[in-house]
């Protein structure tokens, strides 16, 4: 019987490596995601160098801000993206298979890497999560027409919700 027990144990405890699946899907992912944001904001630049063209008109201009802020806040979006996808990645694996050693002694490492609960993993994303949530909202922002004044008051109202997000998560820091 006790045999069977250990034999139980151990197979439920090896269990976990499963997740290992899970942190290479994510690191790949993350990867997947930097390329293509890198490619995204090179093509953004090649785009821009004709904004000092004396042949484009003013609403050609315009028209060419607008798109270049839309893609840099995309742009920003892709890589926020992807460093959560790296942080989650990084996170299951030392929760669930090894603390990376490397990480614990780099003098350049970040604590935002070193995930020493559920809880501690949780709350890196979600910062990271806010900070795309924002980037999203000013995305939003910017393409927003004013029309009514109920269309100034949701925008005010937004952006108070976020600035009592940035608040209470930097609350919940000191605590």
């Amino acid at each position: 019987m006790k045999q069977i027990e250990k034999w139980f144990e151990t197979s439920l405890w090896q269990s976990r490596l499963v997740v290992v699946i899970a942190v290479f899907i994510s690191i790949l992912s993350a990867f997947a995601l930097f390329y293509m944001t890198t490619v995204d904001a090179f093509f953004m630049l090649k785009h821009l160098i004709h904004y000092a063209s004396p042949d484009l008109t003013t609403l050609d201009r315009e028209i060419l801000r607008a798109s270049t802020i839309r893609h840099v806040v995309e742009i920003v979006d892709g890589y926020l993206l992807a460093t959560v996808l790296l942080i989650f990645g990084m996170g299951l694996y030392e929760l669930f298979i090894n603390k990376i050693h490397l990480a614990t002694q780099s003098t350049s490492s970040s604590k935002i890497l070193l995930i020493n609960s559920l809880d501690d993993l949780k709350q890196r994303l979600a910062k990271v999560i806010l900070m795309i949530l924002i980037v999203r909202f000013f995305e939003y922002a910017i393409e927003m027409k004013f029309t009514t004044p109920m269309d100034l008051l949701m925008l005010s109202c937004g952006i108070a919700f976020l600035g009592l997000a940035l608040y209470l998560s930097h609350l919940a820091d000191h605590k």
